[in-house]
């Protein structure tokens, strides 16, 4: 179980990373409004670290749902029990 863990959020880190860095060569996090309104005012690295938590988040969720789709039938019940 801890490898496949393993196997999705590596990938998923490593996403993260990139879409991070792809987001904020564009956006300034100085200049971010909420929905609008008044500026967020946090660090930019707080910014910075909520936005990587969720595209890790994001992108380690929809690796799962992937792994758990191609499993059939027979590992989706094995799931629940314990071998000894």
């Amino acid at each position: 179980m801890k490898r496949h863990a393993l196997r999705i959020l590596w990938p998923a880190f490593l996403s993260a990373g990139v879409l991070l860095a792809m987001t904020f060569s564009v956006v300034d996090p100085s200049q971010l409004h909420w929905f609008g309104g008044e500026l967020i005012g946090w660090p930019p690295l707080a910014i910075y670290s909520i936005t990587f938590l969720i595209y890790w988040g994001a992108t380690s969720a929809a690796g799962a749902l992937t792994a758990l789709l191609s499993l059939d039938e027979d590992e989706v019940n094995a799931l629940g029990t314990r071998q000894p």
